[in-house]
């Protein structure tokens, strides 16, 4: 028996009617229909909500921080996320790199440029170009570094973009890398949901809330403009506010030329018209709804196909000659560049100075091939790459063929590849060092039969030495949306604080993810949802069938999306697992579409307000189908105050509702962080430590 556990039990156990700290909370859990009784937690920084999570945090804080574990594992994740023998992940800018450094000295980051020689040479001249640390305090602003697009073909003016808190809001200022400042009387963009881009260097095409309230009902702009740096504003295309976005596109030529400007108009999250601008009219490309623009290379603006589209496949990538779609838009007719098979996907698109660079995952493994366009054709060759890795285009330069490519494996630590389009070569110019010890475990992958019948791929990483008697503590991991694959990776944090104490991971593609391409995410689209929760559990008893674990040492995971699974998962399942971790996530289901940004991801979801499908959401939606008197399992739920994509008050009110039912949960929520919740490594270290603690008091004790 674990000597801590008497310890924890005595000392740290929370009553869980405490969460609720109101005197009035309801016993009995939010229904379809009826009266939220927890919508007061949907205000972000009420005084109400906010004394509700300070009180919870101190109560995390007490049973998680308080573990005598916990500063062990909190001191691990710090020296993995401030490593200072990271590689430093490259972009391309002005013939050389750039990239953003975080450690514990520079929390918010350091922009910093670097020759591409010395870079690949492992001893890069590095020379810094913006201090975020040093902007924050001299602004008292929480800023974050949310990239920036860079003026070509100098690349030396950049449109920087600010997020005060990590979130999604961005304010953007124009930037002089050679001055190493923001230009005086520049542009600025003030702090919005927005998009921007250089049309020339006196010229940029943006899309944002021009007047207030000018935005969709998803909350982002439909009115695109071109802005002058006088301060002339000419509107060139305008969507409609039950649209998801309006963003320009430019295709850029020799010398970074303007050769044509686009207006993607997203109208759900998958539909889209693409408006050649220009003309006296805005035009629609001849494409299907479900498409998206991938690359410009060599005159051809290349899509890929969510749908079939006359005699192009479904998962097709097709281009359009830019001349003859200017010269005839209606008639022209987009050329074949590749058609997965049933067991591909096409991944990542970019496009070099001539070429232009498809990742692939086939059998959820990772490959690059290199398309060439001469004489009217493409043809491909496949880059020589490691095998049975996850395979990530990091970087790809406009001047030339070269190209960045990140290569890693559950135990194969990261390692970084600097190739040649044109050369058809690639070398390995940096690796990281082994973070764990990858001796102990070993990677397997099966397959679990779901509910109708369909077979599902999944991931296991054990240790080698664990009998299969289902006792080995096994975290498993599911995302199943919008059309996000999940291939294997090199996880430093898990390997140090899991698999080194003897933990198993799981990585379960359910339906939703991109693993085998559009078909396998629209499988389980709007009323076919239930078969993602399907393949989910069907994981979880196939890993008991086969003795790896059982539902006392099982765990899941899930964020954002995955915050849908884990949560439906919990309640519709809550014997097949012991622990639940919930993390930004979705759990109101039948309220998603009110609160930001909920109603761009109707496509993937359903719209509430249409009955048919308030009928087949409310089956599934967790807050709504918590039951009285049900055994479930111990929760934890987190999010941030600063999460301006997915809602705080989900998380907020499931751990209440949870509560209200005097069912075990635990709730912590950081002021600030952004959807992804790790804005600087120190924040990102303590995620992690809390997250391994509870789940080690769960699974190991």
């Amino acid at each position: 028996m674990n000597t801590l556990l008497p310890l924890l039990c005595a000392a740290l156990l929370i009553p869980a009617a405490a969460l609720a700290q109101t005197p009035d909370a309801p016993v009995n859990p939010p229904r379809a229909g009826a009266p939220d009784p927890f919508q007061w937690l949907e205000e972000v920084d009420g005084r109400r909500a906010m004394a509700w999570v300070e009180g919870q945090n101190a109560r995390a804080q007490g049973r998680l921080d308080g573990d005598p574990r916990y500063a062990t594992l909190l001191a691990e994740a710090r020296a993995i996320f401030s490593a200072e023998d990271r590689i430093p992940m490259p972009s391309f800018r002005a013939g050389g790199v750039d990239n953003l450094w975080q450690d514990d000295a520079n929390p918010h980051g350091l922009w910093r440029h670097a020759s591409l020689e010395t870079y690949a040479s492992g001893a890069p001249d590095w020379a810094p170009v913006l201090d975020m640390d040093a902007l924050a305090k001299a602004e008292d602003r929480n800023w974050f570094f949310h990239g920036a697009d860079c003026l070509k073909p100098a690349e030396t003016l950049c449109l920087v973009r600010l997020s005060d808190g990590g979130g999604d809001a961005v304010e953007i200022r124009e930037f002089d890398t050679r001055a190493r400042a923001f230009v005086p009387g520049g542009f600025v963009l003030a702090e919005g949901k927005q998009s921007a881009a250089w049309l020339d260097a006196d010229t940029l095409l943006v899309a944002r809330e021009w007047v207030p309230g000018e935005v969709t009902e998803s909350g982002y702009a439909y009115v695109l403009k071109s802005l002058a740096r006088d301060g002339t504003a000419v509107e060139l295309y305008r969507g409609q506010t039950t649209d998801v976005s309006v963003f320009p596109v430019v295709l850029r030529g020799e010398g970074g030329r303007a050769d044509a400007v686009i207006a993607r108009r997203g109208i759900t999250f998958y539909e889209s018209d693409y408006m050649l601008l220009g003309g006296a009219e805005p035009v629609r490309l001849p494409l299907p709804k479900k498409a998206s623009f991938e690359a410009y290379v060599d005159g051809q603006a290349v899509f890929s196909l969510q749908e079939a589209h006359g005699d192009l496949p479904q998962g097709a990538l097709a281009a359009f000659d830019l001349a003859a779609l200017k010269a005839d838009p209606a008639g022209a007719r987009a050329q074949l560049i590749f058609a997965p098979g049933p067991r591909q996907a096409i991944q990542q698109v970019r496009a070099t100075k001539g070429r232009l660079v498809v990742a692939l995952l086939e059998e959820v493994r990772g490959a690059v091939d290199v398309y060439d366009f001469a004489g009217g054709a493409w043809s491909a060759v496949r880059l020589p790459l490691p095998a049975d890795s996850n395979i990530v285009l990091q970087a790809v330069s406009g001047r030339d063929e070269a190209l960045f490519l990140k290569i890693e494996g559950f135990l194969d630590p990261t390692s970084l590849w600097l190739a040649d389009a044109a050369g058809l070569s690639a070398r390995q110019v940096s690796a990281l060092p082994d973070r764990f010890d990858p001796a102990t475990h070993l990677v397997e992958q099966h397959w679990a039969t779901s509910s109708d019948g369909a077979q599902i791929p999944y991931f296991v990483v054990r240790p080698k030495a664990a009998p299969l008697d289902g006792q080995i503590p096994t975290l498993m991991l599911g995302y199943g949306g919008f059309e996000i694959a999940m291939p294997p990776r090199y996880m430093p944090e898990a390997g140090k604080l899991w698999f080194a104490r003897g933990g198993a991971f799981v990585l379960a593609n359910i339906r939703g993810g991109g693993e085998f391409g559009p078909a396998w995410h629209q499988a389980v689209l709007r009323e076919n949802r239930q078969l993602a929760f399907d393949d989910f559990a069907a994981v979880a008893r196939d890993l008991t069938a086969r003795g790896i674990t059982s539902p006392r040492r099982l765990g899941i995971y899930g964020r954002s999306n995955g915050g849908v699974l884990t949560s439906v998962s919990m309640t519709q399942h809550p014997e097949l697992w012991n622990a639940v971790v919930i993390e930004s996530p979705l759990v109101d289901m039948l309220r998603y579409h009110r609160l930001p940004a909920g109603a761009s991801w109707i496509g993937e979801y359903g719209d509430p307000e249409v009955p048919e499908d308030f009928a087949f959401i409310a089956r599934y939606s967790a807050y709504q189908n918590l039951k009285a008197g049900t055994d479930y399992p111990e929760a934890y739920i987190t999010t941030n105050t600063r999460d301006d994509r997915v809602h705080p008050g989900h998380a907020r009110k499931f751990a209440a509702a949870l509560a209200a039912l005097d069912a075990p949960v635990i709730y912590y929520e950081p002021t600030f962080g952004g959807h992804a919740n790790d804005a600087d490594p120190q924040l990102n270290a303590a995620r992690w430590a809390r997250h391994y603690v509870y789940l080690m008091q769960r699974l190991m004790d």
